[in-house]
């Protein structure tokens, strides 16, 4: 186990920061088959002659442990290290497929809830994070584009698993109902493998680490801070509730195309087969992966606060004009949802460095964690919405794309109450700052603060400032 160790994973000098990165991808690709649950949707629907909703359930739990497990394991993480967290994570996310799998066997949905949704969870929410705040540390020029490249492989991992589980669901079985337990191990395997490469390659920087010419800039920007914020006063600022909102806003909206994707185009368009909409939840993870990385990318030009107004505004926009349009032709509903997505996608990887710059590096990890709670909750709420208001039309006989327009329009009245919280976002006000003391110097004792000044070097600073 001491290879797990954080002192194990320090880098030599000289060490290429560029090899982290494919590490993180090859644990945020493993865990990103989250997003091709859609794919098992109607298998699963029909094996257990279920509704849409019950399970719709297993996703949600998912999400929902994904949130609480990044929250609470956060601040762990940060002291552990990531290969520790990744271990962890591959752990809990294997077990979750074949639990599911045992559940799918045996009849039982609860056990698929227990398998895929709680564990499963828990081992998203630590892979989750477990290489963000590494790569913020190795890319300190450049945070935006040190989240993308962490986070862009939890939206490319549905881009491989769509088509790859289809093809599975068809290869197995005479129907994909009967596939889904052989498919579940298959891809439990694969991902055993992928993800403890990853945990092997990891390494963090040293102490004092910084990129070879590198100058940290004096320039104080509008809403970037140049001091540190502990996670525990963090959630003591208006800041970090109204990204809460923000980050809310952005995955309920997009969550809900997701979760029920594959479903939901068959729906609009009789036309489309199973197998093409397994092509489109693949080109939506495509669009979801390209979103992480290059509007991420964009917003260390931009600034984060104008790049989510992108989001969400635009985002609104675009959900207004599929619920009146997106029927009308396949290519227009594909691009709309494109562009969607792509937008949730940059939400997820454009708010580490959000969280950086009014935060500071000192725990941005576990301030990371704690807010992907609005992760959890929009779990909950995105397919809450969209499942339960297509079972109640569906119940009342309307079929079609008509049983999602009331919550399109719902998904794009929650985007403006996000983008008004954005725009409410200031810096952090310097109280909530962390005092550093330089080693030489020693806080003095308020008992003796009258005593002579130059034993006292910081209230001599102190009354020179003031």
């Amino acid at each position: 186990m001491n290879l797990l160790d954080r002192s194990r994973t320090i880098a030599p000098a000289g060490y290429n920061r560029w090899l982290v990165p494919p590490a993180a991808l090859a644990v945020h690709l493993s865990i990103g088959q989250v997003y091709a649950f859609s794919v098992f949707k109607n298998p699963l629907i029909d094996r257990f002659e279920s509704s849409h909703t019950s399970i719709a359930i297993i996703f949600s739990i998912a999400i929902v442990m994904l949130g609480l497990s990044a929250a609470f394991g956060g601040k762990w993480m940060e002291r552990n290290g990531p290969r520790k967290a990744m271990a962890l994570s591959a752990t809990f996310w294997v077990s979750g497929f074949l639990v599911a799998s045992l559940g799918v066997s045996l009849g039982q949905l609860w056990i698929v809830y227990l398998g895929y949704g709680f564990l499963g969870g828990i081992g998203l929410g630590i892979g989750y994070i477990s290489p963000v705040s590494t790569l913020i540390k190795w890319f300190p020029d450049r945070p935006g584009l040190a989240t993308g490249l962490a986070i862009m492989g939890f939206g490319g991992g549905a881009m491989v698993a769509s088509p790859l589980t289809a093809r599975l669901l068809d290869t197995y079985a005479a129907t994909p109902a009967e596939a889904i337990v052989p498919t579940m191990l298959t891809l439990a395997a694969i991902y055993a493998v992928l993800m403890t490469a990853g945990a092997v390659v990891i390494r963090v920087p040293a102490p004092g680490w910084k990129p070879e010419g590198w100058i940290p800039s004096v320039k104080k920007k509008s809403m970037q801070t140049h001091a540190d914020v502990s996670a525990t006063k963090a959630i003591r600022t208006p800041q970090f509730y109204l990204l809460w909102i923000v980050l809310f806003a952005n995955v309920t909206a997009g969550i809900g195309i997701l979760e029920q994707a594959s479903p939901m185009i068959q729906d609009f368009f009789t036309s489309v087969t199973p197998a093409t909409a397994a092509g489109f939840v693949g080109m939506l993870s495509l669009a979801n992966m390209a979103g992480r990385f290059g509007w991420s990318t964009l917003s260390d030009k931009l600034g984060r606060k104008r790049t989510y107004m992108m989001y969400l505004g635009v985002g609104a926009l675009l959900y207004g004009s599929l619920a009146a349009f997106g029927g009308s032709a396949i290519a227009l509903f594909v691009t709309l949802t494109f562009f969607i997505v792509s937008f949730y996608g940059g939400g997820f990887a454009t708010i580490p460095a959000y969280l950086k710059d009014l935060f500071g590096v000192l725990e941005v990890g576990a301030i990371h964690g704690r807010l992907l709670t609005a992760w959890s909750a929009a779990g909950i709420a995105g397919p809450l919405i969209v499942n339960g208001i297509a079972d109640s039309l569906s119940a009342r006989g309307v079929e079609g794309a008509a049983m999602y327009l009331p919550s399109l329009i719902v998904m794009s009245c929650i985007l403006v109450v996000g983008f008004i919280a954005n725009m409410l976002v200031r810096p952090v006000h310097e109280r909530f700052h962390e005092v550093v003391v330089p080693p030489h110097q020693t806080v003095p004792d308020p008992a003796v603060a009258d005593q002579s000044l130059p034993d006292q070097p910081l209230v001599a600073a102190a009354t020179k400032e003031s």
